[in-house]
């Protein structure tokens, strides 16, 4: 009866929309202008509500306003509130017509170099009217910080091992392991046996060592018994690693999905050097408080089916 009468019959969506717009914004004028309704009426909903809640949601100042610790908080969960409501509505759509839909996917660049369009293709031909809308993410200090802000429904990338997350699922879908790649026409490409020490002396293109990826290369080369080889080139580029080693002038690390999934079209080679094995996990990462929309799962599913995996659960 409390929740009822104190806030469940006083504390509406609208409310809870314009509180955060306010906050997106900095500035209640802002904020009236971007909802087409009066100044004084923004400002009288902000009060209402800390009127309602008993507490104080907004700092006012000469520069606009910032939200408490009360506010911050009350729009974290709108945000989720809204998330789900806009889920529960494409839900519905979906179910009136299962050939519609949209899905945002963020995925790193290996991945979209590689076994993603595959699994687009696919899934295009199964299901032509759903919108895909894919953005490319970067996993970093900034840890899946799309998919918490909830700006994507999936990502697909390498994960690291153990998965820390608490928060966030992760779907193993595919182990990716390096391997190191000269183009076709590299005097290297006719090589029967290697050691990465044989290229020490070589020009290579590699990740920035202050990167995850750069790390990993560092890796493989201690475990490999040689040192890290000075790279004329940096980038964590796919497309600029993959142009500059079919040049024959360079080598490179790749991921082998790369090569599984579009290698023909490359001009490139996988050199016979023996890569320490380390686990590489590539997953569809989502939000556990968060349910799957229709869509997610088929996309989700057909991963599984390009890959020949079944899925868990």
């Amino acid at each position: 009866m409390e929740w009822a009468d104190r806030i469940g019959r006083r504390l509406k969506l609208r409310d809870l929309h314009l509180l955060m717009t306010v906050v997106q914004k900095g500035s209640m004028a802002k904020a009236a202008a971007e909802l087409a309704v009066s100044q004084p009426a923004v400002s009288k909903a902000i009060a209402d509500m800390e009127h309602t809640l008993g507490l104080r949601l907004l700092d006012r100042g000469r520069n606009g306003v910032e939200p408490t610790a009360y506010g911050r908080a009350l729009v974290k969960r709108g945000l989720t509130v809204f998330d789900e409501l806009k889920q529960g509505v494409e839900e519905l759509e979906f179910l009136a017509d299962p050939s519609v839909g949209s899905l945002r996917i963020g995925s790193t660049e290996s991945i979209a170099a590689g076994m993603l369009p595959v699994i687009i293709e696919r899934f295009w031909r199964e299901h032509p009217g759903v919108q895909l809308d894919v953005a490319q993410t970067v996993i970093s200090t900034l840890h899946y910080r799309e998919l918490r802000e909830r700006s994507i429904d999936l990502l697909i990338g390498r994960i690291p091992t153990p998965f820390a997350e608490d928060d966030l699922a992760a779907d193993v879908v595919y182990d990716d392991q390096v391997v190191v790649v000269a183009g076709r026409q590299s005097k290297w490409a006719r090589s029967r046996k290697l050691k990465l020490a044989d290229l020490s002396g070589e020009p290579w293109i590699l990740p920035s060592a202050d990167t995850m990826p750069g790390s990993l290369a560092a890796e493989i080369f201690r475990a490999g018994g040689a040192e890290m080889p000075r790279a004329p080139v940096t980038s964590l580029s796919i497309h600029l690693c993959c142009r500059l080693a079919a040049s024959g002038r360079f080598i490179t690390t790749l991921p082998i999905s790369i090569l599984r999934f579009g290698g023909h079209d490359l001009s490139l080679k996988v050199l016979p050097i023996e890569v320490p094995t380390q686990p590489r996990p590539v997953g569809i990462v989502s939000l556990k408080n968060r349910t799957l929309s229709p869509v997610a799962k088929l996309f989700i599913a057909c991963v599984h089916r390009v890959l020949g995996r079944t899925p868990k659960g």
